[in-house]
């Protein structure tokens, strides 16, 4: 049993160094979306420093042990998952939500968002079934459950998208209570 032990953690290595290489690659990319350069070249120093660890721990030998390369090949998979995770959790930057409801759910929808602390615009449009109203919200990206749960309940049917909003200046977002 001794002489699997190394092996065995050889390949715990590999696979950790993987999925905290692929985590911070996640992270790194993020924060270059969200013009944090400088910090995204710290995390990147730090990824490719775990990610030299894990890969010389591969060659070590030569590729002759395919127990490495699932090692390898599953902690970068692992790792691009948990990064998604990380990423969602800190929920950083921005978020618009362009929303085209039925003109009888217009004035109930403003409503409730303005009283959530939503800012939002309202413009006429014209689309295939004649006069819309369209709906322009900017969020916190940690506040998108919040104003998912007001846009269901005032319409589960209702059209909207939503994208990534690299920067912005100025606006209204919910002030959370108790800070």
């Amino acid at each position: 049993m001794e002489q699997w032990l190394p092996l065995i953690f050889g390949y715990l290595f590999i696979f950790g160094a993987r999925v905290i290489d692929m985590s911070l690659d996640v992270i790194r990319i993020l924060m270059l979306m969200r013009d944090r350069r400088v910090l995204a070249a710290v995390i990147g120093f730090f990824e490719v420093t775990v990610f030299v660890l894990a890969l010389n721990e591969v060659l070590k030998g030569g590729l002759n042990d395919p127990g490495k390369v699932i090692a390898y090949a599953g902690g970068f998979a692992t790792g691009n998952y948990i990064g998604s995770l990380i990423e969602e959790r800190l929920a950083m930057g921005y978020l618009s939500i362009q929303v085209f409801p039925p003109m009888d759910c217009v004035n109930a929808l403003v409503e409730q968002m303005r009283n959530a602390g939503f800012g939002i615009t309202s413009v006429s449009g014209y689309g295939r079934d004649g006069e819309r109203i369209i709906l322009f919200i900017l969020i916190k990206r940690k506040d998108l459950n919040k104003a998912m749960q007001i846009i269901n309940k005032t319409d589960p049917e209702i059209f909207f998208n939503i994208s990534d909003a690299k920067r912005i200046h100025g606006g209204v977002f919910p002030v959370r209570k108790g800070i």
